[in-house]
């Protein structure tokens, strides 16, 4: 009586979370359309002279179309988590996979996840190709070809099960073997893959998806250098990639630890930024490395890890956990994948914190760069992308305070403008 009654009550704390979270998803979603379209036809004064009107109502136009396509795919989302958890496909699953496989087996538990992820994969194809081949294409900003999208998702598939299932396999076997402590094992686990993927990525991941070239301007490549010798910074390599294949956004980033570290530009941010401008974007990017912003993110992202696994050990044995969202047969596996769909509904109004942590980033990064290149110059370089790129420069504020890792653009620039000038 008192597990069926620790059940029902666990089932009625999920849903209203559930309905929390949803509806403070629509709303927030509301907020930001409502606040976008009612300052779609005038230009923030301190933006007045760069971004033209047109560009600013493109941007709102853009910003409220996938606004709506988040809506979608969260009525997507939801239909998903109910449908295997109360509505009884993860206890079917289960079922089914037994007839294969002993049900407390590595294999039964591999192919019980495999089955969810797949579940959610299909789901969402639909919204994804409406994503790039109607509102990108829309907005001018898609260059896939249906071939390359194709690709990719295979490429994408396959790569996922060459490195997810023997990850996956390796996480149930600690769980089955490693005793009351498997959570710290499977921590350990999971930071040394980490690890592992950020020296493999950038040689042997990642130009599977994209073709990358050394920088061959040789004004540029001076330029660059000499930021690099200033701020005492050893790369690998200096790398051009070709996203102009996939799309018309420009960004810039650092990949790789140690022998594999390297410097990548979008061809598309070279061919819309002057030298100086790369250069400081350049230096932003590189005061996230030498301000070791990196480190700390990972160092923060695997506290959490640790924290959700522990507290995965703790509701192992709770049988309310599973007969709550509907399961019937409690397994090591199915404490796992219930926990990755149901821990995001608790855990939802914990995502500002890490929203703050990262503008602070951000702000510190600008800082950075306006000691080692002119802040004008990255204001300039910024103001470009946020044209270019359709980011609205008017989003809600609370809004943005959930969602968006980067500072409000008004905010970072009357920043940067008062940031003293480089030496």
């Amino acid at each position: 009586m008192n597990t069926a009654f620790n059940a029902g009550a666990f089932t009625w704390i999920f849903l209203a979370a559930l309905a929390l979270t949803v509806a403070t998803r629509l709303w927030l979603a509301a907020r930001q359309s409502s606040h976008v379209r009612a300052h779609r036809d005038a230009v923030p004064a301190s933006f007045a002279d760069a971004i033209p009107l047109a560009a600013h109502r493109k941007a709102a136009d853009y910003t409220v179309a996938k606004v709506g396509l988040g809506r979608a795919d969260l009525c997507v989302e939801l239909a998903v988590l109910l449908a295997l958890t109360l509505g009884g496909l993860l206890q079917l699953f289960a079922d089914q996979w037994a007839r294969a496989f002993a049900p407390d087996s590595l294999l039964h538990g591999t192919a019980l996840i495999l089955g969810v992820f797949v579940l959610q994969g299909v789901a969402g194809i639909p919204l994804a190709l409406y994503a790039t081949f109607v509102i990108e294409a829309r907005f001018g900003f898609n260059k896939m070809t249906w071939r390359l999208y194709l690709l990719d998702m295979l490429k994408s598939t396959l790569l996922g099960a060459a490195l997810g299932i023997p990850l996956l396999l390796f996480v149930l076997w600690l769980m089955q073997a490693a005793g009351a402590l498997w959570w710290l094992y499977v921590w350990a686990a999971i930071v040394a893959y980490s690890l592992l993927l950020q020296f493999i990525a950038p040689r042997f991941i990642m130009p599977l998806f994209n073709k990358f070239s050394p920088l061959e301007d040789p004004a540029l490549v001076e330029r660059v250098q000499r930021l690099l010798d200033r701020c005492g910074y050893r790369s690998r390599g200096l790398f051009v990639m070709d996203g102009s294949k996939r799309s018309a956004h420009g960004n810039a980033f650092f990949s790789g630890f140690g022998a594999t570290k390297r410097i990548v530009l979008f061809d598309t941010l070279i061919d819309r930024l002057q030298p100086a401008e790369v250069e400081a974007v350049l230096a932003h990017e590189l005061g996230h490395f030498k301000l070791r912003h990196i480190i700390k993110g990972m160092l923060l992202g695997w506290t959490a890890t640790l924290a959700l696994l522990f507290a995965l050990g703790l509701l192992l044995d709770q049988r309310w956990f599973y007969a709550g969202l509907g399961v019937q047969t409690p397994s090591l596996a199915m404490a796992l994948v219930l926990f990755m769909l149901v821990a995001p509904v608790f855990l939802y109004f914990t995502q500002p914190l890490g929203k703050i942590f990262s503008r602070k980033n951000e702000f510190e990064a600008d800082a950075f760069a306006t000691r080692h290149a002119k802040a004008e110059d990255l204001i300039h370089a910024l103001v470009k992308l946020y044209r270019d790129n359709a980011s609205t420069l008017t989003p809600d504020p609370l809004h943005s305070a959930f969602y968006d890792s980067h500072p409000p653009a008004a905010t970072r620039i009357a920043r940067l403008r008062a940031a003293p000038e480089a030496t």
